[in-house]
């Protein structure tokens, strides 16, 4: 059997505000294309097929053009939500969707049904897992209060092998699954799912499946021969500039796995990332090929040079970010921005209200800090219907402001933390919120 592992399309997204609809048409032709030419008798999508739980309209004319011809194929169409994907509206009509072969999964109760497919030596089950927001999951799965990731995704699996150990014990298994996985290499361009820096689960909760099909971290990469993130198909950050983007193509025996093998996707626009005193640019010869990238520019003049973007791009036409970090400058520039992007939303939070207190806060105030936190994530995991203001990595800080209010924190903190979206809203903040 021949399966063909995809994830994290995120139809829909823009990259620097150029939109990529046409990109993503243009890769979902190349999809079709493979699945013809390889004789694939799936297709596996793990999560985030689009990047907002409110896509525009010609994004869902998209999707539903795709999944129409991937299926004309005869090829079988395995499908799971995402962080990014709104589950109700994703999983709308996928009952009757199943009928035409395309299988897609939202809904975290059915973690231990699998979609059967067959081939000249029986069956393979595949078992699409939604991605799982423990907060919401885990009652769902049977999992106590305060579980996080690994304890719900372990519970998943918990139903994964019974189904295995009753009516599909031997048959060959493979699991999809939306999530961090310990080993994976992070780009800048997915949006975080953990509190606190808990969000990574251990690869080996996944042990005796025969394949892992992974979504969420967007380079593609192999953790085990059975364990893989296929990556995002097109590049949506600049932290991807060394990527190769594409799918795997996975091949299953009489006895399992029998090899995996790279396809390549196309390339709408190579990225380069350039760096050096703006004069050096414009006239190094060596960068010739990168003069038709989208390129990230960083400038280490001592000096902001006068109509610097308007400079760049006399040569460099499609450049999209512009940064300024002087080589024998004070350090301090840029510091904070460099400071904060690393840092997860709890510890923003907390350094933030150090800031402006003074102090750092409390056992009690951290603890309300956490619980704010998490309340503003399972809130937009809730998809009330009001699409995230940002699609970065941060949460709205006002709904955080809310969610503070609401735990009982006190009226000075919660001030302070609806403060931050005035913050985010200044130039200066714009690269911490993003």
């Amino acid at each position: 059997m021949r399966i063909l592992h995809t994830s994290d399309w995120h139809l829909g997204r823009s990259f620097h505000r150029v939109g990529l609809l046409e990109a993503q048409a243009s890769f979902l032709d190349h999809l079709v294309e493979v699945v013809r030419s390889e004789q694939v008798d799936a297709v596996v999508v793990a999560g985030d097929v689009y990047d907002r739980a409110l896509p525009g309209v010609e994004v869902v004319a998209l999707l539903d053009e795709a999944l129409a011809r991937l299926a004309a194929t005869g090829a079988a169409i395995v499908l799971s939500s995402g962080n990014h994907d709104s589950p109700r509206r994703l999983g709308f009509a996928a009952r009757l969707l199943e009928r035409s072969g395309v299988h897609v999964r939202t809904d975290p109760a059915r973690c231990g049904e699998p979609v059967l497919l067959e081939d000249r030596w029986g069956q393979v089950a595949v078992y699409p897992l939604p991605y799982l927001e423990p907060a919401l999951a885990g009652p769902m799965l049977g999992c106590p209060p305060g579980s996080g990731h690994e304890q719900v995704l372990a519970a998943a699996l918990d139903q994964v092998r019974a189904d295995r150990a009753g009516p599909r014990a031997g048959v060959r298994t493979v699991v999809v699954a939306h999530a961090f996985v310990v080993g994976g290499l992070p780009s800048e361009s997915e949006r975080d799912i953990s509190v606190g820096g808990v969000g990574a689960v251990p690869a080996e909760l996944f042990a005796g499946v025969d394949y892992v099909a992974l979504g969420h971290l967007h380079g593609r990469q192999r953790l085990a021969e059975g364990v893989r993130y296929s990556g995002s198909p097109l590049a949506y950050s600049f932290s991807e500039h060394a990527h190769t983007k594409g799918s795997w193509l996975v091949e299953l025996g009489s006895g399992g796995l029998e090899r995996v093998d790279p396809v390549d996707a196309p390339v709408p626009r190579p990225l380069a990332v350039l760096r050096g005193p703006l004069d050096g640019l414009l006239t190094d010869p060596s960068l010739a090929a990168d003069e038709q990238a989208w390129c990230q520019v960083t400038l280490t003049d001592d000096e902001r040079p006068a109509e610097a973007m308007a400079r760049v791009r006399s040569r460099f036409p499609h450049a999209l970010e512009l940064r300024f970090e002087p080589a024998g400058g004070p350090e301090a520039l840029g510091a904070y921005t460099r400071r904060v992007a690393q840092q997860d939303d709890l510890s923003l939070c907390c350094g933030f209200v150090e800031h402006v207190r003074h102090r750092a806060p409390g056992e009690v105030e951290a603890q309300v800090l956490r619980s704010a936190v998490e309340g503003a994530r399972v809130a937009l995991a809730r998809e009330s219907g009001v699409a995230p203001l940002r699609q970065g990595r941060r949460l709205m800080p006002a709904g955080l402001a809310a969610a503070a209010v609401a735990a009982g924190v006190d009226g000075a903190v919660a001030v302070d933390l609806a403060a931050v979206d005035a913050v985010q809203q200044s130039p200066a903040g714009e690269r911490a919120a993003g």
